[in-house]
C-alpha cells in the first residue's frame, strides 16, 4: 500500500481509507462494504477514528490473522487483549454460513480476543451482530442482538430509548432496506412488488413510533428474538402501531389492511430497523435508500424512468422555488422532485428565521408556523399509478411532511375531471377549468419540476383527452405563411411527453410560473415535430436548455434528453407572439458532459491530467440529533465525483440574475 497527501491524487482502482484518510486500499466489493461500515461506525455510532483499527493483526493459534475492523474502548491500549468489538466484512457473494469466511470465522477470532464483547459480520446484503456472554456452564457463547452499542453505551436488553437511536449518515440505511426487502421476498414466499409493499407498512410503523410514541414501541429485545412467544409480543406492538398508521394515513392504507408477514420475518425486519432514527437521518441518505428500493420494484413498465437525484437537485436549483411558490410535479413518480424542492425551500426558511434577530423561542415558533404553512399548501403532486402515489406519500412522510396534497389522478385529463381538492390545490377556478388553463394572475402553480413518462409504447389514444390539447390535434406546414397550423382533426395517438409539455405550460400562472421539464431530444430536433417547438415559443419564454449526457438515465434507459426551463408568457406577451412575431431574448444553453456515473451506473470521478482520481475533504452527510433541532455535518477525504449538474444550475441562476 502506498501513502499520499490528503490534498493529492490516488492511484486508479483504489479507495482512500476512511479512518486515516491516507492509506489507499484496492477497490474491491469487500473493501466497499468495509468502508461503508467504517463510515457508519464513526458517523452513526459515534466512535472516534482513533478507537478503530483496520486490518488489525492478531495472534491466532500459531499463526497471525488480520481482523477487518477492531474497536477499542476509549483510553485502552490497542492490544489484542483489549479489543472490544470485532467486525468482519465480506464480498456480497460470501454467505454467512460459509465454512471459510462465514460467521464462524468471526466467532473464532472473538475466541482469540478473550475480552471482546461484540462481533459484527456483514457482506452488505446480510448483517449479523452478536454479544459474547458466559452461559450457565461457564462457556463463552455468542448471543444474537439487534445492533452494536452506540459509543459509550450498551445494547439495550429491554426497549431502547429515543436518545439511543442513531441517524443514518451513509449507505447503511440503503443496505438495511435492501436486506429487509430481500429477506421478505426470500422467506415470505411473495413477489418483489408485494415484498416492497409489506416493507412499506413496517417503515410507516417505524416513523409513526418516532413521531407519536412517548417511548419506543418499535423494537424486539434479544430475549424476545429467541422464542415464538417473544416474537408474538413484538407482532402485537407493531400491529398496534399499524392500527394508528391506518388512522393517520387513511388515503394510503385501507381500514382492512393488515401486516401479512410471519412472526419470524417481522422480527427480523424490526431488528434491522429499530435502532435508526429515520426522521433525523440525512435527507439525501434516506432519499437515496428509499428510491433505490422503490425503483428496483416499480420502474419501467409504464414509461417511468426515475430521475437521478443530481438531476433533481439541478432542476430544483434552476427553478429556485421559495416558500411563496406553489410547487407541482404532475408526474411525480416516487416524489424525488417534490422532496428535493421541499427541503430546498425548508433550508431557505431556516436561514431566513435564523437571520431574523428573534429570540431562540420566537425563532422556533416562527419556523414551525412557516414550515406548516408551506408544507400544507404549497406542495402538490400527481401520478396515475396508485402504487407510486402510495410510495410517494411514504417518501414525503419519511422526509417530515404530512403528504396531504398528493393525488392519484391522470394529469392529462381535462381540468373538469380533477377532483375539487386538486383544483383548489392548483389554484384553478371555474373559468380556468372551463378553459383548461390558468387564465389570471394568482391562478395556477408557480413552479413545476417534472420528468414525464416517455415513449411510443404508452401512447395517449383517448379522444376526450386529445381534444383538450392543441398538441392533440394534427398540424400542417404552410409554405405561404412559413408556419405550422393546427387542424380540426385529432391525432389517433400522441406520445405522453408531448402532451405533458402543453399541460405544464397551461398549469403555470401567467407571466410568473416557471417549469423545468425533462424532454427527449427528438422534440428539439425532429423536423416533423416543428409544430411542438412553435407551440412552445408562442406560449412560453425559453429561459434555458441543458443537453444531458446520454448516460444520464443509465443503466436503466439510454434515451437522450434535455432539460428545458420555461416561463409562461402573460396574456399580453402571448397575444404578441400569437401571429408569429417572436420576442427577441437570450437563452441560457449548456451541455452536461459529466453526470457522475457511466452507462453501467458506476460512479465516475474527477481525474488529473495523468488519469489519477483527485481527492479532497468534503462534507458527505448531515444528520440531526434525536429530539433536537441541532445538526452535524460529517466530512471525509473522498474522491471527487465527476458531476457538473450543480455547476450548471449555479451558472444558470447567475446568468438569470444578470438578465
Amino acid at each position: 500500500m502506498s501513502q499520499v497527501s490528503k490534498a493529492s491524487v490516488i492511484q486508479p482502482e483504489t479507495i482512500l481509507d476512511f479512518i486515516d484518510g491516507v492509506t489507499q486500499r484496492r477497490d474491491t466489493p469487500e473493501e466497499r462494504v468495509r468502508q461503508e461500515i467504517l463510515k457508519s461506525l464513526v458517523r452513526e455510532y459515534g466512535y472516534k477514528k482513533e478507537q478503530i483499527g483496520v486490518e488489525e493483526s492478531i495472534k491466532f493459534g500459531s499463526n497471525r490473522k488480520a481482523v477487518d475492523i477492531a474497536i477499542w474502548e476509549p483510553g485502552k491500549t490497542h492490544t489484542q487483549e483489549n479489543i472490544y468489538t470485532i467486525v468482519e466484512c465480506k464480498d456480497p457473494k460470501t454467505k454467512a454460513k460459509g465454512k471459510k469466511d462465514g460467521v464462524d470465522q468471526m466467532h473464532s477470532y472473538a475466541s482469540a480476543c478473550m475480552n471482546s464483547t461484540y462481533g459484527m459480520w456483514t457482506n452488505g446484503d446480510e448483517l449479523l451482530i452478536f454479544r459474547y456472554v458466559v452461559d450457565d456452564a461457564g462457556k463463552r457463547v455468542p448471543e444474537a442482538v439487534p445492533d452494536l452499542p452506540h459509543a459509550g453505551g450498551e445494547v439495550p436488553d429491554d426497549a431502547p430509548r429515543f436518545d439511543q437511536l442513531r441517524p443514518a449518515a451513509s449507505d447503511s440505511l440503503l443496505y438495511s432496506f435492501r436486506r429487509c426487502h430481500n429477506y421478505i421476498a426470500g422467506n415470505q414466499g411473495i413477489q418483489k412488488a408485494e415484498a416492497f409493499l409489506e416493507l412499506l407498512k413496517i417503515i410507516f410503523c417505524k416513523i409513526q413510533d418516532e413521531r407519536d410514541s412517548e417511548t419506543p414501541t418499535f423494537y424486539i429485545t434479544p430475549t424476545e428474538r429467541q422464542g415464538a412467544a417473544g416474537k408474538n409480543k413484538c407482532r402485537k406492538r407493531i400491529e398496534a402501531l399499524f392500527g394508528n398508521v391506518k388512522q393517520s394515513y387513511e388515503t394510503i392504507f385501507k381500514a382492512d389492511e393488515h401486516i401479512a408477514l410471519t412472526d419470524d420475518v417481522l422480527a427480523y425486519i424490526v431488528a434491522q430497523l429499530q435502532m435508526y432514527s429515520l426522521l433525523e437521518s440525512d435527507v439525501d441518505v434516506k432519499g437515496h435508500a428509499y428510491e433505490t428500493i422503490v425503483g428496483s420494484n416499480l420502474r419501467g413498465d409504464k414509461g417511468q424512468f426515475f430521475t437521478p437525484r443530481n438531476m433533481c437537485h439541478m432542476m430544483v436549483r434552476m427553478v429556485d422555488p421559495s416558500e411563496n411558490d406553489v410547487i407541482l410535479d404532475p408526474a411525480m413518480g416516487t416524489c424525488g422532485f417534490l422532496v428535493t424542492a421541499m427541503n430546498y425551500v425548508l433550508e431557505k426558511i431556516r436561514d431566513s428565521v435564523e437571520a431574523s434577530g428573534r429570540s431562540k423561542a420566537a425563532k422556533q415558533e416562527a419556523l414551525v408556523a412557516r414550515k406548516r404553512e408551506f408544507l400544507s399548501k404549497h406542495i402538490v403532486g400527481i401520478d396515475f399509478d396508485p402504487i407510486l402515489v402510495r410510495a410517494s406519500k411514504m417518501n414525503m412522510v419519511m422526509n417530515n411532511d404530512g403528504a396531504g396534497q398528493l393525488f392519484h389522478v391522470n394529469s392529462l385529463e381535462p381540468f373538469s375531471g380533477f377532483e375539487p381538492k386538486l383544483q383548489k390545490a392548483l389554484r384553478l377556478d371555474a373559468a380556468d377549468v372551463a378553459a383548461n388553463k390558468a387564465l389570471q394572475p394568482g391562478h395556477g402553480v408557480t413552479a413545476i419540476m417534472t420528468n414525464p413518462p416517455f415513449g411510443s409504447k404508452i401512447p395517449i389514444e383517448d379522444p376526450a383527452i386529445l381534444e383538450s390539447f392543441d398538441l392533440g390535434h394534427t398540424w400542417s406546414w404552410s409554405e405561404e405563411d412559413a408556419e405550422w397550423r393546427m387542424e380540426p382533426k385529432l391525432f389517433s395517438s400522441q406520445p405522453p411527453e408531448i402532451l405533458f409539455i402543453e399541460r405544464c405550460v397551461r398549469l403555470l400562472e401567467p407571466g410568473v410560473g416557471v417549469a423545468a421539464l425533462v424532454i427527449p431530444n427528438g422534440i428539439l430536433g425532429n423536423p416533423g415535430l416543428g409544430y411542438v417547438r412553435q407551440w412552445i415559443l408562442r406560449h412560453a419564454q425559453i429561459l434555458g436548455s441543458v443537453d444531458m449526457h446520454p448516460d444520464a438515465f443509465q443503466p436503466n434507459v439510454g434515451v437522450q434528453t434535455s432539460v428545458l426551463v420555461l416561463r409562461r408568457w402573460d396574456s399580453e406577451e402571448e397575444a404578441y407572439c400569437k401571429d408569429g412575431t417572436f420576442q427577441d431574448y437570450k437563452i441560457f444553453m449548456a451541455i452536461c458532459d459529466h453526470v457522475g456515473h457511466d452507462k453501467r451506473g458506476q460512479t465516475t470521478y474527477v481525474r488529473d491530467d495523468d488519469g489519477y482520481p483527485i481527492v479532497r475533504e468534503q462534507t458527505t452527510a448531515v444528520t440531526g440529533k434525536v429530539g433536537s433541532e441541532e445538526e452535524s455535518g460529517h466530512t471525509s477525504t473522498e474522491r471527487v465525483v465527476d458531476d457538473e449538474t450543480m455547476a450548471i444550475a449555479d451558472a444558470f441562476l447567475e446568468w438569470r440574475r444578470d438578465q
